[in-house]
């Protein structure tokens, strides 16, 4: 194994339902990082009522009595923003982080101080997933990620690597197994939420004389995994218990006291320990709560049951070998890893149909973790080959060279730098993405770098300027011409100049009018509140259309009950309650004349309830199932819905429930595509949900389009009222792509170093034009949105260096100069993105904790600690701190854009500042019990 005489080295593989850490020592041992005494972390994360994050197996202990602050598998849902954990929503970031932070307590327990490292990601994340990973690292009190080139990786930093590639080392390095230059190696991952099938070819030696492996094609299967397996064996125990204990069947499949959720807990362990125990034996017993007699699973049973299962992952990995161009006599071997590979079946049915005998290890956790920590080279380790020494405040600390900054353990878990700087592990306080209510909600499109969605895009047409005090210009023209014609001439024309005067001035006057009027803000006035039909009501969410106001909250039966409401009045007209219930609800979406209402999903593809409404009489409209990472976007009168699953785009209309679908294109490894919706002037004139400027309710107008980037990178623009394809362009943009709808364009940007943004007129997909180029090759965009007539802004930064961000206008009509900035500003720490009308609100800090304001000409023309959300185009609401999930005083001030002047409106108490929502002159916010409504307009507002 090279580097064996370099130092301490780490090497991590984050997993869906597990974590496993493999140290290196200077002399080239090699042992599993030890947690609780065990050589594997659970990844589930527990939140007490304090906000304090637990990690593995302390989680599951605390979350049989509390299911509903439990996260078992956050990787899972690396495409969503955050989760509800309580009644806190906490950002996936910081589930993550709190993973990766216990793993470095445990190495500095075991060495005393973090020691370089490396951590493994599937080969099918792109872009926007890798990004939210090294996020996490920073947010951990990592080193923060440099790179993935081992070679040209600074000390210092934290390296990323492919788990396929880190599995191959593995097979090469430690197995000693060949893998000729020009071969491949197949990998099957078979892991406890997913599975992952790559193949990596030897592409000759790298600079230290290793073999270089790449991956040269990928896919897998998202919703299968361990835990599928599990649920499959459940169900089938399920209906054997069913038959003769029913009543204890309803308690374990549908909970509702914490016993019983205990003993569903249980239950599932149980089930799991049978499955693992039947990789060594022939029977297992499974004991039942509740039930004296313990059922026996025979091996034969368990192959039954989960053989179609498999079958899905066997003929994947064919597929993925198909795509590739290559026969199993092509290939140097398939490695099983990941703990679900251990199930016999698995091996032999890929031996069967595939006809390569697999390679399976006794403990197939260990090869990714082990390969990842392969990859460190031997200058990275050096650097920290010698022990440790006592650091300045008489703890351990790295002897690392000059500029590194190895990690040591501090007060609650967090980490110091060397002497020079402190670095915080995550609070896991309410920061990160907020909705109206508790839930989350669906993200604004864009990719981001650190789990945030991009800003939401769109801004209204601006007047063009007029000079003021111009000098006069001498009498040509028409005035010349008057001074040349007749007496009586020029009584007639000037009646019918008069006329055309009063077209113009009446013309210009619309122009030129003050789209977004500042509003007379005033302190807040209670108008009255709303309470809950029933005690000890949970999750409360609101949203505003218009003057009508929806408030719901979750009723213990798990059902959730909704008020109609006059927003002016607080007056309920009427009152609807779903005939379903959820453990979780992630709140509620406003159309013109339609509420949809949406349930939560513990996991990416548990299917979860879309339910439609008549707000006018309470109707139910129409309901279906949905996968929980599907992505839905909202129109006037349509829904649409992207399935991952499936690979399809679904459009429902709002009102009758009949729906369309259409086949996503399909690339060369997988089916992974993107849908943004056309986005418009009026969105962004409008009131927005949260902080990230998501509208409260769609405005699509006219237009009602959709654009999808297929895996295949591909274009299409289909028209949402039918699901026909209106344009199609081949091979012009990625998933992982900034892209931005909007007035009848497309802009894409690439998220690579060094990019360019194209223009795409949606009417025709022809060439693009190339609007603007990053100046050095070390800028990368990190959001996206319109800020002005014809003109786009972009974050722009240098890799993860939030310092060097800079906000970037963009002409966009046919007077720009081409690949050149209008103007540039710098915005260290600029988070995204949110237009306000014509101007640009760029939120500050991790935690969201001040922002700036900037006109469309890039003038600053408001700074401000806090976070706002847009009452429409010219208003603003600023609170003094982010919307937390939990009970708390909010003051919040009003702010008119133009003017930048600020009311304070006074204070709103006890309320849950995430499940507020607004419109132009009254806000709405849920509390324990109730839901107040006050006025902040003044009597002429």
């Amino acid at each position: 194994m090279s580097g064996q005489d370099g130092g301490y080295g780490l090497g991590v593989d984050l997993g869906t339902s597990h974590t496993v850490a493999v140290l290196r020592w200077p002399d080239g041992r090699t042992r599993p990082l030890l947690f609780d005494g065990q050589p594997i972390l659970p990844s589930g994360v527990f939140l007490d009522s304090s906000g304090r994050p637990h990690v593995g197996r302390d989680a599951q202990r605390l979350a049989q009595a509390d299911p509903a602050r439990y996260e078992p598998n956050p990787k899972r849902r690396i495409d969503e923003s955050a989760v509800l954990l309580g009644d806190r929503e906490i950002p996936i970031v910081d589930l993550l982080a709190s993973v990766l932070g216990a793993v470095a307590n445990a190495a500095v327990e075991a060495v005393g101080f973090l020691p370089p490292a490396v951590l493994s990601y599937p080969a099918t994340w792109g872009a926007r997933r890798r990004e939210a990973l090294a996020a996490a690292v920073g947010r951990a009190g990592w080193p923060p990620v440099t790179g993935t080139d081992p070679s040209s990786r600074p000390a210092s930093g934290t390296l990323l690597v492919p788990e396929p590639v880190a599995a191959a080392r593995y097979f090469a390095d430690v197995l000693r197994r060949p893998v000729p230059v020009g071969s491949a190696l197949a990998v099957f991952d078979f892991g406890g939420g997913t599975l992952d099938i790559a193949v990596v070819r030897n592409e000759g030696t790298d600079d230290a004389g290793r073999a270089r492996f790449v991956v040269i094609g990928s896919g897998g299967v998202s919703d299968l995994g361990g835990l599928d397996l599990d649920a499959a064996l459940v169900q089938h125990l399920g209906g054997i218990i069913a038959t003769a204990h029913g009543v204890v069947w309803q308690q374990l499949s549908q909970p509702v006291t914490a016993s019983q959720w205990r003993n569903r807990r249980q239950f599932w362990d149980d089930v799991r320990g049978a499955k693992e125990m039947l990789s060594r034996a022939t029977t297992a017993p499974i004991p039942v709560p509740g039930v004296e007699q313990a059922l026996h699973l025979t091996r034969d049973e368990l192959e039954s049951v989960v053989t179609p299962l498999l079958r899905r992952g066997v003929y994947e990995a064919a597929s993925v070998l198909a795509n590739c161009r290559l026969s199993v006599d092509q290939l140097a071997g398939l490695f099983l890893v990941g703990g679900s590979s251990r199930v016999p079946l698995v091996a032999r049915l890929l031996h069967a149909d595939l006809g390569i005998a697999p390679t399976v290890l006794e403990q197939p956790e260990l090869p990714v973790a082990e390969g990842a920590l392969a990859e460190l080279s031997a200058t990275a380790l050096a650097t920290v080959a010698a022990p440790a020494v006592r650091g300045t405040a008489g703890v351990p600390t790295s002897p690392a060279a000059p500029g590194t900054s190895a990690l040591v353990p501090g007060q609650a878990g967090l980490y110091q730098g060397g002497a020079a700087s402190a670095v915080s592990a995550p609070p896991l306080q309410s920061s990160g993405p907020y909705q109206q209510g508790v839930g989350p909600r669906q993200p604004g499109p864009g990719p981001h770098p650190a789990g945030v969605p991009a800003g939401y895009p769109g801004r209204p047409d601006s007047p063009p300027p007029y000079g003021a005090g111009a000098a006069p210009q001498p009498r040509a023209g028409l005035a010349g011409l008057v001074d040349r014609l007749p007496r009586r001439a020029i009584w007639i024309g000037a009646g019918a100049l008069l006329a055309l005067v009063g077209v113009v001035g009446a013309a210009t006057l619309y122009l030129t009018r003050d789209r977004y009027p500042a509003i007379d803000f005033a302190p807040f006035a209670e108008i009255d509140r709303v309470a809950a039909r029933v005690e000890n009501p949970t999750t409360p969410f609101t949203v505003m259309a218009g003057d009508r106001a929806y408030v719901a909250y979750r009723r213990p039966d798990q059902r959730l009950d909704i008020a109609v409401v006059q927003a002016e009045t607080a007056k309920v007209s009427r009152w609807i309650t779903t005939d379903v219930g959820a453990e979780q609800w992630a709140g509620l979406e406003a159309l013109p004349d339609v509420l949809v209402v949406k349930a939560g999903a513990v996991v990416g593809s548990t299917p979860r309830d879309l339910i439609a409404f008549d707000p006018d009489n309470g109707a139910k409209l129409w309901s279906r199932q949905v996968h929980g990472d599907d992505t839905i976007h909202y129109f006037d009168r349509y829904v649409v819905v992207l399935d991952k699953t499936a690979a399809t785009v679904i459009g429902i209309n709002a009102r009758t429930g009949e729906e369309w679908t259409l086949p996503s294109p399909k690339g060369q490894y997988d089916s992974a595509s993107a849908i943004y919706p056309m986005n418009t002037v009026e969105e962004v004139g409008g009131a927005a949900a949260n902080p990230y400027g998501n509208p409260m309710m769609p405005n699509r107008g006219d237009d009602p389009r959709l654009v999808q980037i297929g895996a295949d990178g591909s274009i299409r623009v289909i028209d949402v009222t039918n699901g026909r394809v209106l344009k199609t362009r081949e091979k012009a943009a990625d998933t992982d792509d900034f892209v931005l709808a909007y007035e009848g364009q497309l802009f894409v940007a690439s998220p690579t170093d060094g990019y360019g943004l194209a223009r795409y007129d949606l009417a025709t997909l022809g060439a693009p034009t190339n609007v603007y180029t990053a100046p050095d090759k070390s800028r990368r965009p990190q959001a996206l949105a319109p800020c002005g007539e014809h003109q786009v802004c972009l974050l722009e930064g240098a890799g993860s260096d939030k310092e060097s961000t800079e906000l970037v206008a963009v002409r966009t009509d046919d007077r720009a100069d081409n690949q050149e900035a209008a103007w540039r500003k710098k915005v260290p720490q600029a988070q995204y993105l949110v237009p306000v009308g014509e101007n640009m609100l760029v939120p500050i800090g991790s935690s969201e904790d001040s922002l700036r304001l900037f006109d469309p000409d890039g003038r600053n023309t408001l700074t401000r600690e806090g976070v706002a959300v847009r009452v429409d185009g010219g208003n603003l609401l600023a609170f003094d701190a982010s919307l937390s999930t939990y009970r708390d005083d909010a003051s919040v001030a009003g702010v008119n854009v133009g003017s930048a002047k600020a009311t304070e409106l006074g204070q709103l108490k006890a309320i849950i500042p995430a499940s507020c929502s607004w419109n132009t002159s009254v806000i709405v916010c849920g509390t324990d019990s109730e839901f107040l409504f006050a006025r902040f307009v003044g009597s002429g507002g």
